[in-house]
C-alpha cells in the first residue's frame, strides 16, 4: 500500500535526462541577444554623435518665446490646381442618408 508520501514523491514528470540541450540553448540565446543589444547602443549612440548641434535652417528661440513650427503649412507648396471632374463625390459633396 502506498502512503501519501511516496505518492508525492513520484516523478510524473517523464525521464528528466534527455533533452538536457536545453539549458546551454538558453544560455546561448541570451548571450546572443544581449551581445546584440550591446552592439545596437553602441552603434546608435555612435550615430547621434556625428549629428551636428544645430541642423541648417534652424534659428535658436529667444526664451519665452515658443518656436515657429515649420512643418506644418501648405502641403501643395503654393500650387492651386483645378478639381478633376469626375462622379465621385468630393469631401464637400458627401451627405450622410439616416
Amino acid at each position: 500500500m502506498l502512503t501519501a508520501v511516496q505518492v508525492l514523491a513520484q516523478n510524473n514528470f517523464g525521464d528528466t535526462r534527455t533533452g538536457g540541450l536545453a539549458g546551454p540553448m538558453g544560455l546561448f540565446l541570451i548571450l546572443v541577444l544581449g551581445a546584440a543589444t550591446v552592439l545596437l547602443i553602441r552603434n546608435m549612440n555612435a550615430r547621434l554623435r556625428r549629428l551636428p548641434d544645430r541642423f541648417p535652417g534652424q534659428e535658436p528661440t529667444a526664451p519665452g518665446t515658443e518656436p515657429m513650427d515649420r512643418s506644418v503649412g501648405d502641403p501643395t507648396g503654393g500650387i492651386v490646381t483645378e478639381d478633376s471632374s469626375t462622379d465621385a463625390p468630393n469631401g464637400h459633396q458627401q451627405h450622410r442618408e439616416g
